[in-house]
């Protein structure tokens, strides 16, 4: 049997004529960008994660670069983000010019709350959080260290869609809250898109501003802006799946069940959900200190496995200008040398789960 880390085909042919459908009705209106379907989307992505306002994008990473821009964020200042999260998160950071400042992961693999307040210096304008895996991060302590310090508060939940923290939905807690809608997404679309949310009106109107080229009324620029919208065909595709969120997310929760109940212990460690939240498994992360024999060992048996990251961003080429040094963060740089996502996507069935399962404890 094989068996690949994630499969997009699946969550298609479970909802294959919705698709279809929605796919024939958008190329027959003759409308393809900012038209209805976009404007449903951002009402109805609104009101499934509780905001007022959501402001459709098109990726992930500009979602990140505009909620910097537009909170004023600028060269000079800093921005406190976890170590171990992906490195768009510190892109979106970077490409304002301000400087990342890391913080160390907790057990449940976000950013170590008790750990923000040393990291505050007369620099320090806003703290990213990123749910990563769709895990969820301690709001209660981090808005209160925020609000302690007048700071700003970013959300990266490109892995987080539905995920809540006591009832809540992640991307609501701070000023902004950012999304991915990449195909491998628990949310995704069928090419890139993104999103912000936000309660803020000014914040969702200079969004929109900055989304079309800095532009209000067409050919009529306020700003210098950017092109990043999401097209009708993603936006439509997008409302189809989003109609079926709360099945795709309990689907994956029953996933993330059986692994937790089935998987022996001996040589991995298993993700913990922090209390009072709501995990979407948007990947099933274990840490193996035998980590690179079991991916050997697993692609024998023809079962694909993915690290979710191998190089933190603290020691990516890219950020060799930052200065940091192997060893500054070791929790991070532990994560990064043992992290393991072993198979998890909508329509995986129990005979799938159930073969990963039996030889991942076979090699235990």
């Amino acid at each position: 049997m094989e068996i690949k880390p994630n499969r997009m085909d699946y969550g298609f042919f479970k909802y294959q004529q919705e698709f279809e459908e929605k796919a024939l009705e958008v190329l027959r209106s003759g409308w393809y960008v900012l038209g209805k379907e976009v404007n449903a989307f951002e009402e109805n992505f609104a009101a499934y994660t509780g905001a007022k306002y959501c402001v459709s994008l098109a990726n992930g990473l500009e979602a990140l670069q505009i909620a910097v821009k537009i909170l004023g964020i600028e060269p000079g200042d800093e921005v406190i983000v976890q170590g171990n999260t992906y490195i768009a998160s510190v892109m979106g950071i970077t490409m304002n010019g301000a400087t990342p400042v890391f913080v160390e992961p907790d057990a449940y693999y976000q950013i170590d709350a008790d750990k923000i307040e040393a990291c505050i210096t007369g620099k320090t304008k806003a703290v990213m959080v990123v749910h990563l895996y769709g895990l969820v991060a301690d709001m209660d302590k981090i808005v209160s260290v925020c609000k302690k310090h007048d700071l700003r508060l970013i959300e990266d939940c490109a892995q987080s869609h539905g995920a809540k923290y006591k009832g809540k939905m992640t991307g609501t807690f701070g000023d902004i809250g950012c999304f991915s809608f990449y195909p491998s997404k628990n949310l995704g679309a069928f090419g890139d898109g993104g999103a912000i949310v936000t309660d803020d009106e000014e914040i969702a109107k200079e969004a929109k501003i900055y989304r079309n080229y800095g532009s209000e009324k067409r050919y009529y620029n306020k700003v210098v802006g950017m092109n990043s919208r999401l097209d009708e065909m993603q936006a439509g595709l997008l409302n189809v799946r989003l109609s079926h969120m709360e099945e795709i997310t309990k689907e994956r929760q029953e996933l993330a069940k059986r692994y937790g109940e089935n998987l022996r212990a001996e040589l991995i460690t298993l993700p913990a959900e922090r209390e009072e939240t709501e995990t979407v498994w948007h990947q099933y992360v274990i840490r193996c200190d035998r980590r690179e024999e079991l991916i050997d060992y697993l692609s024998q048996k023809g079962i694909g496995t993915i690290i979710h990251y191998p190089i933190p961003p603290h020691l990516a080429e890219a950020y060799a200008y930052l200065g940091h040094k192997k060893g500054e963060f070791p929790i991070t740089e532990h994560y990064a040398d043992t992290v393991l996502s072993i198979p998890m996507y909508t329509g995986m069935t129990r005979k799938e789960q159930d073969y990963v399962m039996e030889a991942i404890n076979a090699f235990a």
